[in-house]
């Protein structure tokens, strides 16, 4: 149930934002990131792992909140995504990170951006339209999510796991 009200909102806001920018997609799978993405070799790839798993075993399970509407844009302005920012949990988040940095560290491979904006991806669109997307549009959004019914209780994540992804593999860290 919990699923289909959240893909409600989702559907929402995807179709008010389409009136400012008609190619957004939306996001089919959905993920907060702790690294920026990494090439790994493939003889690295289970030591990273191994390491990973050690680094994050202490970490107990936590909430965050993630219901601020904001726009992205990837380093290379490439692509424009609508997001929901975490507003609770980005402490637990930081620790997260700072674990996972470590372990990017020990493989030579760059770290997480130094201020990150903790955010579940929600839509995107080819280009940079954050211009089309901010201001009015973004108002618009942030008050569907502030006035949908139990918005409280959808944007409310439990972390129960961390998930890596590696190809077409994923690798689980369940947390305490």
């Amino acid at each position: 149930r919990v699923q289909e009200e959240f893909l409600e909102l989702l559907e929402l806001l995807v179709s008010r934002a389409r009136t400012y920018v008609s190619s957004l997609a939306a996001m089919e799978e959905f993920h907060l990131s702790l690294s920026q993405c990494v090439v790994l070799r493939y003889h690295w790839i289970d030591p990273f792992v191994r390491s990973l798993k050690e680094r994050l075993a202490s970490f107990d399970r936590f909430f965050c909140v993630a219901d601020q509407v904001k726009v992205y844009t990837n380093q290379n302005k490439t692509r424009t995504f609508i997001g929901l920012e975490v507003s609770a949990g980005h402490f637990q988040l930081l620790e997260l990170v700072s674990e996972v940095d470590r372990v990017l560290e020990e493989f030579g491979l760059p770290t997480f951006y130094k201020d990150p904006s903790f955010h579940i991806s929600l839509a995107w669109c080819v280009g940079d339209l954050s211009g089309r997307l901010e201001g009015q549009c973004l108002r618009e959004l942030q008050d569907i999510v502030d006035g949908f019914e139990d918005s409280a209780l959808l944007l409310r994540v439990q972390w129960e796991q961390i998930r890596c992804k590696s190809g077409n593999k994923y690798f689980s860290f369940p947390l305490r």
